[in-house]
């Protein structure tokens, strides 16, 4: 799926007014940066625009904003940031209607390689609507061209992610994608569309529901599809076998029986748990001490729930890793957050860590998991859009992407 769109390298920039839609969806406490992982992805594109004489206009979101536009989602830290990232100032607008007087002005004054900022777009609340219309349009009033680097919005269509881009069209301006995007497209979509085989892809996290598409698009794509996470107490229960008090999705039994025998008539190996460490409770608070026993994967006690992968399990899940040369991972074998429920996850990150494949983490928890447990830098790509990359490995079409143009 080399989608072969124009990219920040196809442009010319100089003297003109970029519009960037960056995801600088940071998490905050008290005010401050936590972790700035989305502040450093977006420098590359940002970087090249500013030296190539652009005047470079940057957009985000950030939160969910139910309550109104407040303070404690502004973007002010993130202009803080970057200015010192950049070493040059990062003019910040406030403004709460985003594309207002002040904006208009701030970019009036702009020269070329000048940084401005402006205030969250889900401030405007037509950010999220079917009628962004007027939204888009005041955003490409301020540009000449259009970059979108934010993949973990590409698959919205939300006003500055795809809405902006008709408008810029319109007027005779370009629309294209930054490195990030460009970088994600070329993993993601090389890894599910053109894989070096053995291709293996790993599923995890809680819920059938949320991964029903992914599971059926990865099973006719790769060689191996291994199953770990409160997911596949549904799968080991839709081929009878006891598994307590774990999390399972009933309403989704027919479903994994259908996907097992998908699997069988593709000549596909579907990996799903040979023992499990069990308690006898989910842990509360998450990270607290708890005891746990390792059973067969198929037999867990009426009373127990199962919450890691088991030692055999995590064994056996390595060994596929081990001769892959494509591997996708998605979703935490267990509660990794809690350091007993983590030797599932860690014994998977481990394996992938250890592998010459092209390894490809699909956001959300697994990129969380890589990260916190130290292996982040020994994968090939660490995707930074959890619902896009799922959506991408589902095989949908994102807004965001689709909306630049083709080369």
């Amino acid at each position: 799926m080399s989608l072969n769109k124009k990219s920040v390298d196809d442009i010319n920039a100089k003297g003109k007014r970029v519009l960037v839609r960056c995801d600088f969806n940071v998490p905050l406490k008290d005010g401050v940066i936590t972790d700035e992982t989305r502040i450093v992805a977006a420098l590359p594109t940002i970087k090249k625009l500013i030296a190539d004489g652009g005047k470079v206009i940057l957009c985000s979101h950030l939160g969910k904003v139910k309550n109104g536009p407040n303070e404690g989602e502004s973007l002010a830290p993130v202009a803080k940031r970057l200015s010192e990232k950049l070493g040059k100032e990062v003019v910040f607008v406030s403004d709460y209607h985003v594309t207002g007087e002040e904006a208009t002005k701030a970019v009036e004054n702009m020269k070329e390689g000048d940084v401005v900022l402006l205030q969250n777009t889900r401030f405007r609340g037509a950010e999220e609507t079917k009628n962004g219309e007027e939204f888009s349009k005041e955003l490409a009033d301020l540009a000449d061209i259009y970059v979108c680097d934010a993949f973990g919005s590409s698959h919205r269509a939300h006003a500055s992610v795809a809405g902006v881009t008709k408008f810029i069209t319109a007027k005779g301006g370009q629309n294209v994608v930054g490195y990030l995007m460009e970088k994600e497209i070329n993993f993601l979509g090389n890894a599910v569309e053109n894989p070096v085989r053995p291709f293996v892809a790993i599923l995890g996290g809680a819920k059938v529901a949320d991964k029903l598409n992914v599971i059926s698009n990865l099973l006719e794509k790769c060689d191996t599809l291994i199953i770990g996470g409160g997911m596949a107490y549904t799968f080991l229960k839709a081929q009878g076998a006891e598994v307590g008090k774990s999390l399972v999705d009933d309403t989704k039994l027919d479903y994994c029986k259908e996907m097992l025998e998908k699997a069988e008539k593709l000549g596909k190996k579907l990996l799903l748990p040979v023992d499990t460490a069990v308690a006898d409770a989910f842990p509360n608070p998450i990270d607290a001490e708890i005891d746990v026993d390792v059973v067969a994967g198929n037999a867990i006690p009426a009373d127990k729930m199962g919450l890691d992968i088991g030692p055999k399990t995590a064994e056996l899940y390595a060994d596929a890793v081990k001769s892959a040369k494509t591997v996708v991972w998605n979703g935490p074998m267990g509660v990794f957050e809690n350091p007993v429920l983590a030797k599932g996850t860690i014994a998977v990150a481990k394996a992938l860590a250890e592998t010459d494949a092209t390894t490809i983490i699909g956001g959300g928890d697994s990129a969380a998991a890589v990260n916190t447990l130290g292996f982040g830098d020994k994968m090939s790509h660490i995707s930074t859009g959890g619902g896009a990359s799922l959506e991408f490995l589902e095989g949908k079409e994102l807004p965001g992407v689709m909306a630049a143009d083709d080369k």
